[in-house]
């Protein structure tokens, strides 16, 4: 046989090889109906133990049930300033909704709603599982049922730092002697804390400024999510006032470069974690604050932030139980 003829043979084969591959039957892919059906079990669970984020009647995000009587976790800073929020977990729906308690570092809020006899998730014994690990997570709901995704874990757990570090979320007046608020950043801690122009900051962690440099050099190697105090001078009033720094990148977030420009939509906040599982799963920013789940329907970790088209992060369940035993301490004090 020639060379020519060998040639031809593997190209053929190719083709019909790329042919197979495009024409592989829509239910077999990744969201297809076949494979969407081999984990009912872990759906019927995400069904009963997540909960639908609401507000109003727009779906915006998932939570956690952690109990019976209608304790939720959830991505804390998808639902602060939600007027109108609510909440349905399996088909129940619950429009009075109490935020307990919040821990910046994870971003995540503890909910209340009134309720009982829910079914709250099964804690796995470990994170510490292979890379290449098959779990499941929420996708798109439908008004009555769950949907789900399903992914494998697809990095070593670790650490995510605060995209370009962490920062107040002030701009100051460059032309004042003194240390004055020109402009506040709308998704900053500082806006948080009610910091307005014309405020001028005065001291931070009890440390007395003199130039913006100042500022610099204490919350050098500080993190995103931690929270520093502060004191600020308002029409001749000296204010303290604790404050939320923010990540520096995450505030900006029309400054995309060509990779966001490629990922469709990703959570606001998608660095500053102190540890983060990785997994592939398909889905937008809204289907983030639910439980991942393991091939046993446990809840391995909450989804926390999409980071791009490639990149999902979960809370790993060790650093998740000890959250929501923390805080809900936290709301009986």
């Amino acid at each position: 046989m020639n060379a020519n003829w060998i040639f031809s043979i593997a190209g053929i084969g190719l083709t019909l090889a790329a042919a197979g591959q495009q024409s592989l039957d829509s239910a077999y892919r990744t969201t297809g109906t076949a494979v969407v059906a081999a984990f009912e079990a872990q759906r019927q669970i995400l069904q009963t133990s997540s909960a639908v984020m609401l507000d109003g009647r727009k779906e915006i995000g998932y939570g956690v049930v952690i109990s019976a009587d209608g304790h939720i976790l959830t991505k804390a800073s998808e639902v602060l300033d939600v007027k109108a929020l609510a909440v349905t977990v399996d088909q129940a729906h619950f429009r009075e909704v109490r935020v307990l308690a919040v821990d910046p570092a994870w971003d995540v809020a503890l909910l209340k709603i009134e309720a009982d006899g829910l079914v709250p998730v099964v804690y796995a014994p470990t994170s510490a599982v292979p890379q290449g690990t098959w779990v499941v997570a929420n996708g798109a709901t439908t008004r009555t049922a769950r949907r789900l995704l399903a992914g494998i874990v697809s990095a070593k757990i670790r650490e995510i730092p605060a995209s370009g570090g962490a920062a107040l979320g002030v701009v100051l007046n460059g032309k004042s002697k003194f240390l004055e608020v020109d402009d506040v950043n709308e998704k900053s801690g500082a806006k948080e804390a009610g910091l307005q122009k014309g405020d001028v900051i005065l001291s931070i962690e009890g440390k007395k400024l003199k130039k913006i440099e100042d500022i610099a050099e204490i919350l050098k190697d500080r993190k995103a999510g931690s929270t520093v105090k502060m004191t600020y001078r308002r029409k001749g009033a000296e204010i303290t006032v604790d404050v939320r720094l923010a990540a520096r990148g995450e505030m900006f977030t029309d400054q995309m470069n060509r990779n966001d420009e490629m990922s469709g939509e990703f959570s606001p906040r998608r660095s500053g974690f102190p540890r983060v599982m990785q997994h592939d799963i398909l889905g937008s920013k809204s289907v983030v604050g639910g439980p991942l789940l393991d091939l046993d329907g446990r809840c391995i970790g909450m989804n926390i932030a999409r980071a791009n088209r490639a990149e999902s992060f979960a809370i790993p369940v060790e650093d998740l139980h000890e959250l929501s035993g923390r805080l809900l301490k936290q709301a009986e004090n």
